[in-house]
C-alpha cells in the first residue's frame, strides 16, 4: 500500500538541487506525482514542493534519505530548510474571533464539509457574541476577555498566556484571526511567527479605524478588497498570502460595500488557509511564494 508526501524546501540556489531531491526519493522507491518550483531571484531562494507516492508510510525516513543528497558534495551549507509530512495530514486550527462572525462561520462551514484541509479545534474570542456559532459545529469556545487594566484578571499578558496555554493543549498548528479586533503583542506575535494568518480589508492604511467600509463610500472607492497575510508585530504589515478585490460603483450604498466587502473577506481567509494547510505557502524573508 503506498502513502502520498508533501516535501517541501527552501535554500539558497545552487545547480544540483533538484536532482539530488528526486536521488533521494528514488532511493526511496518515490514516484514524483506533482511539483512545482522557483527562484526568487532577489534573494537566491531555491522554493520546491514535491508531492511523492511511496511504500514507505514514516515521512521521516523520507525527508532523511532526501537530506541525505542534499548533504552530499558539492550541495552541502546550502541553509537548506526541508519539511515532509504525510499528505493525509490535517492541521489543527485555534480560530480567534471578535463579534462578526462571517468569516468564522465560513471557515466552520467548509471544515465540517470537507472543503478545507485541516481540523478546528477551539475558537478563541475577546466577546461572547459568536458563541453560538461555535456551539452549531460542536467546537469549544472560550471568551477571554481584554480589559484595560494591564495588571488585572483580563489584562493582556494574562489573556495571551492562556491563549498559548490552549495552543498547546490542542496541538495547535496555525492560528487564524478570523476578524479578531485586538492587537497581538510583539512577544505573541514573535512566538506565533509563520503560524498565525490575519484578514484585513484592503482599504488599509488609507481607512484606518472604525466603519472603513463607510468611510471608502464617502470617498468614492472603485473596488473594495481584502488582503490574508502572517502575523507580524508591524501591524498589517505581514507577508501577504492571499488577496482580492471586488468592483463597485457609485450607486452602491456603504451597506452594500460592507456586504460585498465581507463576501471577499470570506474568500481571501479561506483560499489563505488552504494553501497554508496543503504546503503551497513558503516564507523568503518578507513575501511569499504560493504555488498553485
Amino acid at each position: 500500500m503506498t502513502s502520498d508526501h508533501i516535501l517541501t524546501l527552501t535554500c539558497n540556489d545552487r545547480p544540483g538541487i533538484v536532482h539530488a531531491v528526486t536521488g533521494g526519493l528514488l532511493d526511496v522507491g518515490g514516484n514524483i506525482v506533482e511539483n512545482a518550483q522557483f527562484t526568487d531571484p532577489g534573494s537566491n531562494t531555491f522554493c520546491m514542493r514535491t508531492v511523492v507516492e511511496t511504500d514507505l508510510e514514516d515521512s521521516g525516513e523520507v525527508a532523511s534519505a532526501v537530506a541525505a543528497r542534499l548533504r552530499e558534495a558539492p550541495l552541502r551549507d546550502l541553509g537548506a530548510s526541508l519539511r515532509v509530512r504525510p499528505a493525509s495530514h490535517r492541521p489543527r486550527l485555534l480560530i480567534m474571533v471578535s463579534k462578526h462572525d462571517h468569516c468564522l462561520a465560513d471557515l466552520l462551514y467548509r471544515w465540517r464539509n470537507g472543503l478545507l484541509p485541516v481540523e478546528i479545534s477551539v475558537i478563541v474570542s475577546n466577546h461572547p457574541d459568536c458563541a453560538g456559532v461555535a456551539e452549531r459545529y460542536d467546537v469549544p469556545y472560550h471568551h477571554l476577555p481584554v480589559g484595560e487594566d494591564p495588571s488585572g484578571p483580563a489584562s493582556k499578558p494574562t489573556q495571551e498566556a492562556r491563549l498559548m496555554e490552549l495552543a498547546e493543549q490542542h496541538g495547535i498548528e496555525l492560528v487564524v484571526l478570523a476578524r479578531y479586533m485586538q492587537i497581538l503583542s510583539d512577544d505573541l506575535c514573535a512566538e506565533l511567527a509563520g503560524r498565525a494568518i490575519n484578514i484585513h480589508h484592503s482599504f488599509l492604511p488609507g481607512f484606518k479605524g472604525a466603519r472603513p467600509y463607510h468611510q471608502a463610500h464617502e470617498r468614492g472607492v472603485k473596488l473594495v478588497g481584502a488582503t490574508a497575510h502572517f502575523v507580524t508585530a508591524d501591524l498589517d504589515e505581514g507577508p501577504i498570502i492571499e488577496q482580492d478585490v471586488a468592483r463597485v460603483t457609485h450607486a452602491h450604498t456603504a451597506s452594500q460595500l460592507v456586504e460585498l466587502g465581507q463576501d471577499t473577506e470570506r474568500l481571501v481567509l479561506s483560499r489563505a488557509v488552504r494553501a497554508w494547510a496543503e504546503d503551497r505557502v513558503l516564507l523568503v524573508g518578507d513575501r511569499t511564494v504560493v504555488f498553485p
